[in-house]
């Protein structure tokens, strides 16, 4: 009986030290044939969605007051559309959609969060939340929300798992649409005062209008051949002194241009106090803005070639690259224009850039799997998803 219990004992061991064993076998081969990028983005997606919260939304540093970093300011409590619709776009740039993948639900839940605050606002107006002063509407300005989950929703238009949610999307992103457009200002841009960059807040107005036109979901060529031509007059703005933003005529800190429009709900940021490097800073989000704008069709890059081209060959200026200094937020969301560009035309400068780009992403990267930002915009939710919307630009269709 002793000798059974022994033989017994002695087999629960084997048993549990081979479990032991495949169980590290079975980590180790989930990398197998992976790249160093492909465990990077695993990692990045598989913090987000470790910390959305119960909302199905993200705040600045997670979705649950309890993920936040200790010692982290935050701006605002609560989760906010704007980081909710950046880790959207990042889940939808991974592969996973509305009806696949390994997080569709978690998707389908930021998705309805969005979806509820743009619909609990009045056609009226261009905010889409009630909430204001978060710290990623301070840098990209205070309606950053909204361009944001246009883009997101023009996105998602057509790819939901049914009928009905294909048409609440539809009739949501039209709905978005029409604020932005309603909101254009006389110049073309949307660089509304009251945040730091709004430049990019520019950049995604119009590439929200530009997908929801391709897609048929609403016609928009009338908002955006003046934002076109707003930004071929900033490309083709003579050579600025310190201080003047990315070309942009007019243009003071962040590439806002004075507007009739009120002020913004939540008060800007103070400058900073090198104008130098703020100047370096603006420079790099204008002009990524710029490249983006003027290459998205081939007609474009024909028409646009020596803007282009012009704005390209600052990419070899370590100072216009590096913007601010540090990266920050808006430095990601700058390379990400930047990538959008290079890649639709290929050759051996998208292959530097995104080389370049790749090492330093991956160096950069925490070893929670989260990216988080040195200035600005410093929330982990918004960088980490910038990070791995960037990792993945060379897999994006042309």
């Amino acid at each position: 009986m002793k000798l059974n219990a022994t033989r017994v004992s002695i087999a629960g061991v084997a048993a549990f030290t081979i479990g032991i064993y495949a169980e590290i076998a079975f980590s180790a081969g989930e990398n197998v044939n992976k790249t160093p990028t492909d465990i990077a983005v695993a990692k990045g997606l598989k913090w987000l969605i470790s910390v959305q919260g119960k909302d199905g939304g993200w705040g600045q540093d997670g979705g649950e007051t309890s993920y936040v970093r200790q010692g982290e300011n935050l701006e605002s409590k609560g989760n906010d559309v704007a980081n909710t619709a950046v880790v959207a776009e990042a889940l939808l740039h991974s592969g996973i959609t509305a009806t696949r993948g390994e997080y569709r639900e978690p998707l389908q839940r930021a998705v309805d969060f969005i979806l509820k605050h743009l619909e609990a606002t009045p056609a009226d107006g261009l905010a889409v939340t009630d909430l204001h002063g978060t710290q990623i509407q301070r840098k990209l300005g205070p309606y950053i929300d909204t361009f944001l989950t246009a883009k997101v929703l023009a996105e998602l238009d057509g790819g939901m798992a049914d009928a009905r949610s294909n048409a609440r999307v539809r009739q949501d992103l039209q709905k978005c649409v029409a604020k932005i457009e309603k909101a254009q200002l006389k110049d073309g841009s949307w660089n509304i005062s009251g945040g730091w960059a709004p430049i990019l807040g520019t950049s995604l107005a119009s590439q929200s209008l530009y997908i929801a036109n391709v897609k048929g979901a609403a016609k928009t060529q009338v908002a955006m051949d003046r934002v076109d031509a707003y930004t071929k007059q900033a490309a083709m703005a003579p050579a600025r002194p310190a201080g003047v933003a990315g070309g942009v005529p007019g243009g003071v800190m962040g590439g806002v241009i004075a507007s009739s429009r009120p002020a913004a709900p939540a008060p800007a940021p103070p400058p900073p106090p090198a104008l130098a490097e703020a100047s370096a800073g603006v420079a790099l989000y204008a002009g990524a803005q710029q490249l983006e704008q003027l290459s998205r069709t081939e007609k474009d890059r024909e028409t646009n070639a020596k803007a282009i081209k012009a704005i390209n060959g600052q990419l070899a200026d370590t100072k216009f690259v590096n913007g601010f200094g540090s990266i920050g937020g808006e430095e990601f969301f700058s390379y990400l224009n930047i990538s959008d560009s290079l890649r639709r035309t290929g050759g051996p400068e998208w292959k530097k850039w995104n080389g370049e780009m790749t090492a330093k992403l991956l160096k950069l990267q925490n070893e929670d799997g989260t990216w988080a930002g040195h200035h600005c915009i410093t929330g982990r939710v918004a960088v980490t998803s910038a990070a791995i919307l960037l990792l993945q630009a060379d897999r994006e269709k042309r």
